[in-house]
């Protein structure tokens, strides 16, 4: 069964080889996520489920500075009605790709923070321009935590030091260290990277279906994060926006974001550690 093709705004679809999708996202400026882009994956997904001669899926971005680049706090709050997994509707999303049988595939140009970079972990593999690619988890900035399975992926992929690095400097990272951390598969030059991904994506996808769910599944036994282990998280990051010191220093944050433009988002990571503190702020 071939599942109908969703209706979207943000992304767009491609077939480059029968078994193959590219789903591409384009939300300009800056690719933010909002709650369009959460619904939008939903139905995404649900046609990746539902299409019994997928084999794989690559997620890439028409913006080569940004991929995912962060959720967009502006733009209100993430959908709170729950999935078919019963949780949330960006951990059902993120849970149900990791475990759909169909391969998928991040190909990532420019920064993948926050959000984006959670959406990231939850495909099966990522492979980065390593000019041009930055990750990062610049929840703490905010006095948040991240709550779209950034903790709990990370600490599988990277390790437990290495995962407080990410989480408590709210920094960016470069493609060639989150290669070497084993947060991304490779770091590869840009100019080489849609052929890798596409080779790649083309060789997956000539292989049998049953075989490739059932590898990953095996896989998948051990390797990826308890779901209530992740609805505790997202949950905690609900409590901590009640917390007044999110509110001062989510104020103070956007204050500093206004004044310095749009180099807030290309260098998140660095302005992150150059927000005023309160007594300076006054």
């Amino acid at each position: 069964m071939t599942a109908t093709m969703p209706h979207l705004t943000q992304f767009t679809i491609t077939v480059p080889f029968p078994g193959y999708w590219r789903v591409t996202f384009d939300n300009p400026p800056i690719n933010l996520m909002n709650a369009t882009t959460a619904a939008e994956l939903q139905d995404i997904v649900t046609a990746v489920e539902d299409t019994d001669d997928l084999r794989v899926v690559v997620f890439d971005s028409a913006n080569p500075d940004f991929f995912f680049a962060r959720y967009d706090l502006s733009g209100g709050a993430l959908p709170t009605t729950p999935g078919p997994t019963g949780l949330p509707p960006f951990l059902d999303m993120t849970v149900r790709l990791s475990q759909a049988p169909v391969i998928s595939i991040a190909e990532i140009r420019g920064r993948a923070r926050g959000g984006g970079n959670e959406f990231a972990l939850a495909c099966d593999m990522r492979f980065a321009a390593v000019e041009t690619a930055l990750f990062g988890q610049p929840e703490i900035g905010s006095s948040l935590i991240p709550g779209g399975g950034g903790i709990e992926r990370l600490a599988a992929f990277v390790g437990r030091g290495r995962a407080l690095e990410i989480v408590l400097s709210a920094d960016d990272f470069d493609a060639v260290t989150a290669e070497q951390y084993g947060w991304i598969n490779r770091a590869l030059p840009g100019a080489e990277l849609t052929g890798y991904v596409d080779a790649l994506a083309r060789r997956i996808a000539a292989f049998d279906s049953m075989a490739l769910g059932t590898a990953k599944s095996m896989i998948n036994r051990h390797t990826l994060p308890a779901p209530e282990d992740l609805l505790e998280s997202q949950g905690t990051t609900v409590t901590l926006v009640q917390n007044p010191a999110f509110l001062d220093r989510f104020q103070r944050v956007s204050a500093y974001a206004r004044a310095t433009g749009a180099d807030f988002d290309i260098r998140m990571g660095h302005h992150m550690g150059a927000v005023p503190d309160a007594e300076a702020a006054q």
